[in-house]
């Protein structure tokens, strides 16, 4: 299993394939505060409420200065998919290697429907604009999540 980020860690640098193919990398947002979310998969009912409740907050979390990254295993094909789908303005980006999602720590052993299975954890991790970890959340709930965070975030 991969460690989970504490506050104060470094986060870890990714470049990855947005629903384009073009290359996004957190290096690229280097003096914003980032919100960088893993969810298990595009186009289905949690992820996708989790999406569009970014989109839906995107415009207040960008004026309080956060970027918002949605990191899965799908590859870019799906994401244009999904973006298209439900409208979503949020960046998407594919780890179909899950390097990125383990080295958050989102990758890893899960309780699902009473069993044990090895998945993507749904984890949001806020970086600040030096790149270091000011909140990292696991197991977040798809639903209610976005208005938790803005809460928590005091926005």
């Amino acid at each position: 299993m991969s460690e989970r980020l504490q506050p104060g860690d470094t986060a870890p640098a990714f470049t990855l394939p947005d629903a384009d193919g073009t290359p996004v990398s957190l290096s690229d947002r280097a003096g914003r505060k980032v919100i960088v979310y893993f969810y298990p998969a595009a186009l289905t009912p949690g992820c996708t409420k989790q999406a569009c409740d970014f989109t839906d907050n995107l415009d207040l979390l960008a004026g309080a200065g956060y970027d918002v990254i949605g990191v899965s295993p799908d590859k870019p094909e799906k994401l244009a998919k999904f973006r298209e789908k439900e409208n979503l303005r949020v960046t998407l980006v594919g780890d179909p290697e899950k390097e990125v999602l383990q080295a958050y720590g989102a990758f890893g052993e899960k309780k699902m429907y009473g069993r044990t299975v090895t998945g993507v954890i749904r984890s949001t991790v806020v970086v600040d604009e030096e790149g270091k970890v000011e909140r990292a959340l696991y197991n977040v709930r798809a639903t209610g999540h976005v208005a938790k965070l803005i809460r928590d975030l005091s926005l």
